[in-house]
């Protein structure tokens, strides 16, 4: 058996469950409305591995957030599916242990061979969403406000002409690219911090979000009671905090961080090669941020790294809300389940979603 600290673990909350990770391993496990829990876990091919070049520091962190990316849309897929079988047996009232009828045999058999493609078409329209929400949108806001402000000399918009020439006349003028300064990209930030948070508080009112954050904060709790060397019981993670610094709220926090810093130094005169910067410029951003929650992970004793992570602690007090018992239950099953299927030791650091 090895000790807590060969092996790191994460994990993430789906619909009425967790997906508990460890280094080659995955498990995630689901409550029934009947109150069985059921689950699916599976080695991983690691994809540093594959590519040892993945292995390398910023690299390594790339590789490491698009598989977690991939299983998290696989693990919501499943726990989508058991969430679809309960209703469909709810709607049919059908006694315990009865056979399902040849319809929901087709619609399961169907279900499965569209998994993967669910998967990668819920994976591509995530991409799409957040680089339109948090990429294009902020640009053209900040562009937008300074030249209201006149950071750089406007031109005189024409009053004469019909509306819609007005319109595309106010739109040439204010999407004009400013160069974009420390000062630029540090409002563009904010816009971008403003959206996020905005977006988060706003689901955090949803009935169904709000038990996704209880077993986000089950699953913080069972992974601290790992970490200290405990025994995984409910006892033992009922006190434990829920806020997590290797959680994926904490590296959001930090990738908008990061991304003003680097939006200053990478710039363009045009509007589009901004665009283009932005969205080519991902995976390092994310690299770098990924060291510096493995940093942070390693030293959190220092104060310089504790504050890196603050602000994503912060807002763990919204994207995590108290677990009952029985969703602790749920965490503790899928770590276990993980962790039986973990073949040897590996010090690879795994987000906490």
């Amino acid at each position: 058996m090895y000790s807590n600290e060969d092996i790191i673990v994460g994990g993430q909350a789906v619909i009425e469950g967790v997906m508990m990770r460890s280094p080659n391993s995955y498990a995630v496990a689901v409550r029934r409305a009947s109150g069985e829990i059921v689950y699916k876990g599976e080695r991983l091919e690691k994809l540093t591995r594959k590519y040892p070049i993945l292995r390398f520091p910023i690299l390594r962190g790339s590789a490491v957030l698009i598989q977690s990316m991939a299983l998290g849309i696989k693990a919501l897929n499943f726990s989508a599916g058991v969430a679809l079988e309960d209703e469909e047996s709810a709607r049919q009232a059908k006694p315990s242990g009865a056979i399902l009828s040849r319809e929901n045999k087709a619609a399961r058999k169907q279900m499965n061979k569209t998994s993967t493609t669910a998967a990668a078409g819920s994976l591509l329209f995530a991409i799409v969403f957040n680089v339109a929400l948090f990429i294009v949108l902020p640009l053209l806001l900040t562009n937008i406000i300074f030249r209201y402000i006149g950071a750089e000399p406007a031109e005189t918009q024409s009053s004469s002409g019909p509306w819609y020439m007005a319109v595309l006349e106010w739109f040439r003028i204010y999407l004009k690219p400013v160069t974009p300064g420390v000062s630029f990209n540090l409002v563009d930030g904010l816009i971008r911090v403003a959206l996020f948070l905005g977006m988060i508080f706003s689901f955090s009112f949803l009935k169904d979000i709000k038990r996704v954050f209880q077993y986000h904060g089950a699953e913080h709790k069972v992974v601290y009671t790992y970490e200290a060397g405990e025994s995984l019981t409910v006892e033992n993670a009922r006190i434990k905090p829920r806020q997590h610094p290797r959680c994926g709220t904490s590296f959001l926090m930090v990738v908008m961080l990061v991304s003003i810093l680097m939006f200053s130094i990478v710039r363009f005169d045009s509007l589009y090669l901004n665009f283009l910067a932005r969205i080519l410029l991902i995976p390092l951003i994310a690299g770098l941020s990924y060291e510096v929650i493995r940093l942070s992970a390693r030293r959190r004793a220092q104060r310089f790294f504790r504050l890196l992570t603050l602000p994503g602690i912060w807002l763990q007090n919204i994207t995590t809300q108290e677990p009952s018992d029985d969703q602790l239950e749920v965490a503790i099953f899928a770590l276990e389940k993980s962790l039986a299927l973990e073949p040897l030791p590996e010090n690879e650091l795994i987000p906490v979603s």
